[in-house]
């Protein structure tokens, strides 16, 4: 059925521009500055800051953040390097806020 419509999309909340695949979360049980977040493996049409090592709660982080390209809305951040060795499974992967995105073809 999904296939009728298309893939099940997250987009930016004030430009719709789409960030994010549903297929592609890794896990929903984060915390971004503002609330939930959701871990994804990939995003798309997005921009990527400058990397700024960040004490988070499971450690400290190399992160960037992340904004929508179209609007320069800030959405979250990437992993770029996790200095704590169970946190390396989030190392290139992208934190969205549950706030700042809503979904598509569902």
């Amino acid at each position: 059925m999904a296939e009728l419509f298309g893939p099940r999309l997250y987009s930016c909340y004030k430009c719709r521009n789409h960030v994010s695949l549903h297929d592609d979360i890794v896990s929903k049980a984060f915390q971004g500055r503002h609330g939930r977040a959701f871990l994804f493996s990939h995003a798309m049409n997005i921009v990527v800051g400058p990397k700024e090592d960040r004490q988070l709660m499971t450690g400290l982080h190399t992160v960037a953040d992340i904004c929508c390209r179209d609007c320069r809305e800030v959405l979250g951040w990437k992993y770029e390097r996790a200095y704590v060795a169970t946190q390396k499974y989030k190392e290139g992967k992208f934190i969205i806020e549950k706030s700042k995105i809503v979904k598509e073809n569902w």
